[in-house]
Formats: C-alpha cells, structure tokens, sequence
C-alpha cells in the first residue's frame, strides 16, 4: 500500500474502534473535559492536551516497533512480517464488523506495564493544569488495549521508525472526535460509529486492504 492509503487506513481504524476507546478513556476525558468551573474554551484545552499526550505515546510506540520491523524486514523476515501485518489489518477489521473479538486478548499482554505506569497516572488526578492533562494523556496512552497493540503489531512493519511512528500517530487521531466529543456528543459520535452499516462496510475495506499486504505472489513462488 502506498503512504497516504496505509496512513488512512490507521485513521479509519482508529475512528471506527473508538467505540472502544469511549468505554476505556471516556471517564477520563469526560472528568477533564466537563469540568463546570472552568469554560466551554478552557474545557477544550484542557481536553486537547490530555489527547495530544496520548497521541504522543502512541506515536512514540509505533517509532519504536517500526525501529524494530526495519532491522529485520529482509529476505525471509520480511515476509513473515508483511503476512503477519496483513493478518493484524484482517483482524482488526474482523474486530470493527464484531465478526470476531479476538484481538481483546492482547490486552493481558500489557497488563504487567500497565501497573507500573498505573498509579503514576492517578496521582495525576484530578487534573489542574494544562502539562498535567499532558502528562496524564502521555500515561493513558499505555493503558492495555487490544486494539492499540493489534495497530503497534500492523506499525511494525512499516519499513521505518518514522513510518511507524505517523502510522500510529494516524490511528490517534482517528480515535480524536470521539474522545474530543465527551458527555452527550460522545454518545451521538458512538451512536453514528456503530451504525450496522457503517461498521460492515469499513471493516470489509480493511480486511482488503489486509488481504493485498498479505506477500501471497512471494510466498506461492517459495514454495514452488
């Protein structure tokens, strides 16, 4: 896939499971973002800020997995990797049409950081300055999510750490409009997300776009 395809394809990812993301961060960002002392302005800042942080982290993620793809993306390696990142994408959009929910299992992998980085990011609370709603965004950004770790797996095969990290960096602003959008927004942003058809559509243009970066031409030719 091309650059910009691979690129709105994180987008599309990351907007269409950020129903998941409402589940997971919602209370977070509706803590930040819906605070009645503060203005409709201020809330907004406050709101950006925690999100911009946790855009970062994803994006610092998928730097360091793409490093790691391109050491080993030659010969033999490299085609495991491309078949490997095409059965993440075909997972992913297994996942967005709710034909399968496998990828929710990745999310014990993280578990074990996630306690380390856990109470620091609660100390954080409750947010009173801007570089603390940073702060606390750049912690939230690894907390266990199977759909984040499936995109960082898909990221490692970008073919470089600036490659990996726009990829993931897409992905978070897919998930942006419905975590910008808490309390009454939120749930008419989750409401038009989990439209039946909205969700089967995209899900099978993802799985495509999996299917084609699977190397199936390479690996036919090996085993001939």
């Amino acid at each position: 896939m091309t650059e910009p395809l691979l690129i709105s394809t994180a987008i599309m990812i990351g907007l269409l499971g950020s129903t998941h993301c409402i589940g997971m961060c919602g209370g977070i960002a509706a803590s930040i973002g819906l605070q009645r002392h503060r203005s409709t302005l201020s809330n907004a800042s406050f709101l950006m800020s925690y999100n911009l942080g946790r855009i970062c982290s994803y994006a610092i993620a998928g730097a360091l997995l793409g490093s790691v793809g391109a050491l080993v993306a030659t010969g033999i390696s490299g085609l495991i990797l491309r078949s490997f990142a095409g059965l993440m994408l075909i997972a992913m959009g297994l996942y967005i049409g709710q034909w399968w929910l496998g990828i929710t299992h990745l999310e014990k992998v993280g578990s074990k950081l996630w306690k380390l980085i856990g109470p620091s990011a609660s100390r954080l609370m409750p947010v009173k300055t801007l570089p603390q709603a940073l702060l606390l965004g750049v912690a939230w950004g690894w907390l266990p999510c199977g759909l984040v770790y499936s995109t960082l797996l898909w990221s490692s095969s970008a073919g470089s750490w600036q490659q990996g990290a726009l990829l993931m960096a897409g992905f978070g602003l897919g998930t942006l409009p419905a975590m910008f959008t808490t309390g009454l927004l939120a749930q008419q942003v989750k409401t038009l997300l989990q439209q039946k058809w909205t969700r089967k559509l995209s899900a099978l243009v993802i799985i495509t776009f999996g299917i084609f970066t699977l190397p199936l031409s390479e690996l036919i030719s090996i085993s001939h």
